[in-house]
């Protein structure tokens, strides 16, 4: 398991953030995040949901997989929602959304890791903090189809009425975002965007990848 100690470097660890389970690529998921980190991928969510997705000893064989490459390469790995596997495989940390445990609950699981926490509002926001959220996940900023849970599309407005409201905490804008939009979503206030089909999906990971860190950087 990777240390993250404090608000700076989660902030750093946060910039690209790939998000992906086998069902969001047509190649070998392992293959597929090998090349996005050597793109500049710098942090991993493992979401293993929706049609076909893998349960058991497949899912938590697939986890550790991706896991590897991950803490090999010094990239820090959140599983997403399932608590158990992430405590199982020593993972870095949870990310959950508004319909999962509630967050408390979740903290006093996880202990010191990771906690993210999807947060659509100002008063979801306020509540993820006091019970122990680590960084937000903010979105769907833009039109998606990765997730077919997907809350109405917001814009980057949130992200800014946050940052106005006085919130420090990381925030990572997340839903339809490419190498195009990436900057808007920096600006508003984000710290990094989360992307799913723009690097799963693409016929080279590592230069999608690349095209997005160099879009935040310009940003």
């Amino acid at each position: 398991m990777l240390k993250i100690l404090d608000q700076d470097s989660l902030r750093k660890a946060l910039s690209l953030y790939f998000i992906m389970g086998s069902g969001n690529t047509r190649r070998r998921a392992s293959v597929v995040l090998e090349e996005a980190i050597q793109g500049g991928v710098s942090c991993f969510q493992f979401r293993e949901k929706g049609t076909g997705a893998l349960v058991g000893a497949q899912k938590y064989a697939l986890a550790e997989e991706l896991q590897f490459i991950c803490h090999k390469a010094g990239v820090p790995f959140i599983v997403n929602d399932d608590i158990e596997l992430a405590m199982a495989i020593h993972a870095d940390g949870v990310h959950i959304g508004q319909e999962d445990e509630p967050v408390q609950l979740v903290r006093e699981k996880i202990g010191d890791k990771i906690l993210g926490v999807s947060v659509h509002n100002i008063v979801e926001a306020n509540l993820a903090l006091q019970e122990g959220a680590d960084y937000f996940g903010v979105g769907p900023i833009y039109p998606t189809n990765s997730k077919d849970d997907a809350k109405a599309v917001q814009g980057v407005k949130i992200i800014r009425e946050l940052r106005e409201a006085g919130y420090t905490i990381p925030i990572v804008g997340i839903g339809g975002i490419t190498a195009n939009n990436a900057g808007e979503v920096i600006r508003a206030g984000a710290d990094g965007v989360s992307v799913i089909s723009a690097i799963s999906l693409q016929s080279c990971p590592k230069s999608a990848a690349e095209k997005l860190k160099w879009s935040l950087e310009i940003s």
